[in-house]
C-alpha cells in the first residue's frame, strides 16, 4: 500500500528544488540584479513548481 504522506511531501520537495533552480537561472540570465522582472522570475518559479508536480503525479504506477 502506498503511504501518501509520505509522496506528497517528497513530491513538495522535488517541486521546491525545482523551483529554486528555475528563480536562480532566470535571475541569473540578466545582467544586472537591478533589472531583474521580479515578476517573470515568481510566474516562472511557480510555473516550475507546478510541471515537477504534475510530473511527479504522472510517475504514480498504477495499483
Amino acid at each position: 500500500m502506498r503511504n501518501w504522506e509520505n509522496w506528497a511531501r517528497a513530491a513538495g520537495i522535488r517541486a521546491l528544488k525545482t523551483a529554486a533552480q528555475t528563480a536562480a537561472a532566470t535571475i541569473g540570465t540578466t545582467a544586472a540584479l537591478s533589472s531583474v522582472d521580479w515578476k517573470m522570475v515568481l510566474s516562472t518559479a511557480a510555473l516550475a513548481g507546478i510541471i515537477s508536480m504534475l510530473t511527479s503525479v504522472a510517475g504514480i504506477p498504477e495499483e
